[in-house]
């Protein structure tokens, strides 16, 4: 291929971009999101890359339509939907279904995100079949979020497909800014001149000529089509005053060139700007209902404003946009009642409903009900966005005000979980016009101490929440205890930034509140149990979180409250020192909300368990987890801390990123108000600083969370770290102040857990000189017994240097060998590392680096090798092999230490021969 050339200044662009195609009939798929401003020419590189693509080069593009940003999914249905209706393509079950579930083809509940994005993978590459596909999405800016989430995951993933994708947008945005992007700017003088040369033959003003060169900025566009909205207008040099915007001055020269057609094509111009899909079948039905004849079509296209090839397509993006802003209301409206009498309402119901919406001046309660239920079926496709957006315009068309105010409240709730809170708060806004009932009072006070939590964690909310949840009971007992709920998971991850008493006051009411009454099910349980751990700690609590614990393990998958309320019982099992119990509701709760496509909950959930998966020494599957909940956060947009990564930065010994990750965390808890923040910073250190053997500073932040160990969770466990810093810097004071906070909260459940048993036992061991060894031994036991490899490895590690201090230096070597191995099989390379040190200090001849051959790497360890021996990046070969680019960094780690190599230049030395 070479560049085009009609094209002034633009070789190199195209060039890369014919590149990209080239790449992936290689084999080497990918993606690039080409950028710049309105006019700069990106729909022209997109049309010459189009125009010299060779015969084997399938290509599918769209273009995506403003009018279309609050439709879920609209834009993935543009790009893949008669792909998918047209092609016999064999997907797995699973990813079929989510495709058809975002396209509205079958109600089976939201598509679960990681099916969904390998679902739209799968059918590229089947569409590429033995040549290349071409994907082009132009206009990317106006894309529905839940369409460029999508688009934007699998553009991350794509691989050895055969797919190139080009995503054209004004700004990268968040969804698309890890991408290789390539910016389009400005031409150059010589190249603004020349074109303009050919624009204006003959003589011109030399002043006019100039100005224009000014004016249009080097801007492609500007600098074809000013020039032709008004020449004899130039005379002079003083028609173009800046007063307008660039994007504003071309748009008016493009509808200028149409003035001259007839006002039936102008009309029919309209009709096909309201319609992105480009469908000529429904262009023609609703042409037919405003009595347009096939002729003005045919103007249309002598006009060049559009063309018919399959689809309906504006010659540029600008003139759909150009001409559906200047046409007038009344104008806008026909056109989408006649689009809507020709959409069919079995087929396409939420676009015909949007369009009978937009065709709509008075209030009229068959239109907004129609729209509530498009509302209903963009929730339950995970379209929360979508969802509020047919709300809102359902609420501004309802003629009942009781009806008006409860739409509205609807909407603002649609808004907060799509994660827009200052829209949520503009429309409870608008509520204060109508006289609301109590309900409506409580339900618009929740509504607003929550969109105030969202946006800045304002401490005065969980007390604002407990009032909403008060006011709520009488009329909804169950929405009420979700309050109560939720005021008290805001105050306790407060903490110590939050308002005094807060937490306690909120326990109290809870308390009240499930005084009366049976408390049978798991989510009333775990909220009584909650106050009761915050009250109390696991003395009081214990029975009832027991309770709601085995509720939670037996509530079936139709439960839904259960399902969203079960990582409560996760967290509570924390608390009360129950493995099993942990291990059971994370495990559970993932499963049933993937089986249910439950995306407001799967995250959560999989936090969980990269919690019992750490907990496991499973570091591999919790950071395979992590990736798992980036992906479904990309895709949902719904924000969501996750402490994961840091927790497993600090258990893999990588002190760098910890100390880069935890000042920004510590940021970011104080501007959010969040004291568990803290915590997760202050135990991050202190794990990493342990397990290098920097004893000072794991004191020093470890230290930080003794007065806080009334929190539980994080909190508690952090005084492992307390006290192992200060027995080996020899501050037995503090140590046994740490042991003596331990106790509060294990002494309850000593007897029945365990993991407390053997938790206390460790800290008893650094502690009693004389019976130190026997503490061990059972600390030794129990974490083998409850089956968590990373505690059992720290007490054989301490074990093994109080040994080695003693002399025994044959016995300090068997527990430190069984240590060093559990370490390295779990990936915790800072203990592993103190292992071998104190294993080379009892004389332990350490095996020398290298003495492995490629055959004993595992099987992803060879995987990464030949990858990086090829040439990848770490980013690469995580996506490559569905792994995260740390965990590849890990296993290339072990590569280098196994086979004695320095870089992956080497590679090629113990790993010859091709892939």
């Amino acid at each position: 291929m070479s560049p085009s050339r009609g094209l002034l200044g633009r070789a190199q662009e195209l060039t890369r971009l014919q590149e990209l195609v080239v790449r992936a009939r290689d084999g080497h798929s990918g993606a690039i999101v080409l950028s710049g401003e309105a006019g700069i020419g990106k729909t022209a590189l997109l049309d010459a890359l189009v125009a010299d693509v060779s015969a084997d080069v399938r290509v599918e593009r769209m273009v995506a339509s403003e009018n279309e940003m609050e439709l879920t999914f609209a834009g993935l249905q543009l790009l893949c939907g008669r792909l998918l209706t047209s092609s016999s393509v064999d997907l797995p079950e699973p990813r079929q279904r989510a495709l058809e579930c975002a396209f509205g083809l079958r109600a089976a509940g939201p598509p679960n995100p990681l099916h969904l994005g390998l679902g739209v993978r799968d059918l590229l590459t089947r569409v590429a079949g033995d040549g290349v596909l071409l994907c082009v999405v132009d206009d990317a800016q106006w894309l529905d979020e839940s369409s460029a989430r999508a688009i934007a995951s699998v553009a991350r993933r794509l691989s050895t497909e055969r797919v190139a994708m080009v995503v054209a947008m004004r700004h990268p945005d968040d969804r698309f800014a890890d991408l290789p992007q390539l910016a389009v700017s400005a031409l150059s003088d010589a190249d603004s001149r020349a074109l303009l040369q050919r624009v204006l033959p003959g003589v011109i003003d030399q002043r006019v000529f100039d100005q224009l060169l000014v004016e249009c900025r080097g801007n492609p566009l500007a600098l074809r089509e000013l020039p032709r909205s008004s020449v004899a207008g130039l005379a002079g040099g003083y028609a173009l005053a800046g007063s307008l915007s660039l994007e504003s001055r071309i748009e008016r020269s493009l509808l200028a060139r149409l003035d001259t057609l007839p006002p039936p094509t102008r009309t029919l111009l309209l009709l096909a700007a309201a319609d992105p899909t480009g469908d000529p079948g429904l262009l023609w039905r609703a042409s037919a209902r405003l009595g347009l004849a096939p002729e003005n079509l045919d103007l249309a296209q002598q006009a060049d404003a559009l063309h018919v090839s399959g689809r309906i397509q504006f010659r540029h993006p600008l003139i759909r946009s150009a001409i559906y802003r200047a046409a007038s209301p009344a104008a806008r409206r026909a056109v989408h009642a006649a689009l809507a009498d020709a959409t069919y309402a079995q087929r396409d119901p939420d676009r015909r409903a949007w369009h009978r919406a937009n065709a709509t001046l008075q209030p009229a309660e068959d239109v907004a009900a129609a729209l509530v239920q498009s509302a209903d079926r963009a929730r339950t496709r995970g379209g929360v966005a979508a969802a509020a957006a047919f709300l809102e315009r359902a609420a501004q068309l309802t003629p009942e005000l009781k009806a008006r105010a409860d739409r509205l409240i609807a909407a603002a709730e649609s808004k907060l979980d799509a994660g827009a809170p200052d829209d949520a708060l503009r429309l409870l806004d608008e509520t204060r016009d109508h006289e609301l009932n109590s309900l409506q009072t409580a339900l618009v006070a929740r509504l607003r101490a929550r969109c105030e939590y969202a946006l800045r964690r304002d401490r005065s909310a969980p007390r604002k929440l407990l009032a909403a949840a008060q006011a709520l009971e009488p009329h909804d007992p169950v929405l009420a205890r979700d309050t109560y709920m939720q005021a008290l998971s805001a105050a306790t991850y407060a903490g110590r930034l939050g308002e005094p008493g807060a937490i306690e006051e909120i326990a109290q009411a809870i308390m009240s509140s499930t005084a009366t009454g049976a408390l049978d099910s798991a989510p009333d349980l775990i909220l009584r149990g909650q106050a009761q751990l915050a009250l109390g700690g696991p003395s009081h609590a214990l029975p009832v979180v027991r309770r709601a614990i085995a509720a939670f393990a037996e509530a079936p998958a139709t439960d839904h409250r259960a399902l969203a309320w079960m990582w409560f019982g996760g967290r509570a099992a924390q608390d009360i020192w129950d493995a099993e119990g942990l291990r059971t509701l994370a495990e559970k709760q993932v499963r049933l909300a993937r089986a249910g496509g439950v995306l407001t909950v799967l995250p959560m959930a999989l936090n969980l368990l990269m919690v019992a998966r750490t907990f496991d020494g499973k570091l591999d599957g919790a950071e395979a987890i992590c990736d798992d909940i980036d992906t479904i956060l990309s895709i949902t947009g719904h924000p969501l801390p996750l402490y994961g990564r840091i927790f497993l930065a600090a258990y893999r010994g990588h002190v760098d990123e910890v100390e880069a990750r935890a000042p920004q965390l510590r940021a970011d808890g104080h501007a959010r108000g969040e004291g568990y923040a803290l915590t997760v910073a202050n135990m991050a250190e202190a794990v990493v600083y342990n397990g290098a053997g920097h004893y000072e500073k794991a004191l020093a932040s470890a230290r930080e969370e003794l007065p806080y160990v009334n929190e539980l969770g994080h909190t508690m466990r952090t005084m492992l770290e307390v006290v192992e810093a200060a027995s080996h810097l020899g501050e037995r004071d503090l140590a046994g102040k740490a042991v003596e906070r331990l106790h509060q909260v294990t002494n309850p459940v000593i007897d029945s857990s365990p993991w407390a048993a053997a938790f206390m036992a460790l800290v008893h061991a650094m502690q009693d000189d004389d019976d130190g060894e026997a503490h061990y031994l059972r600390a030794i036991d129990g974490f083998e017994r409850i089956r968590v490899p990373i505690l059992k490895a720290r007490s054989q590690l301490l074990y093994g240097e109080m040994l080695r201090r003693h002399g025994r230096r044959i016995d300090a070597r068997a527990q430190l060998r069984s240590a060093e191995s559990i370490f390295a099989e779990c990936g915790m390379q800072g203990f592993a590392d103190r292992a071998r040190g104190e294993l080379a200090v009892t004389g332990e001849k350490m095996r020398t680096r290298g003495t492995a051959s490629a055959d004993d790497l595992t099987d992803q360890e060879r995987n990464v090798a030949r990858l990086a021996r090829d040439g990848l990046t770490n980013r690469e070969i995580g996506a490559r092999l569905f792994i995260s680019s740390h965990t590849a960094e890990w296993h290339l780690r072990k590569v280098f230490a196994k086979l004695d190599v320095r870089s992956r230049n080497e590679l090629w030395k113990v790993l010859p021969g091709p892939d």
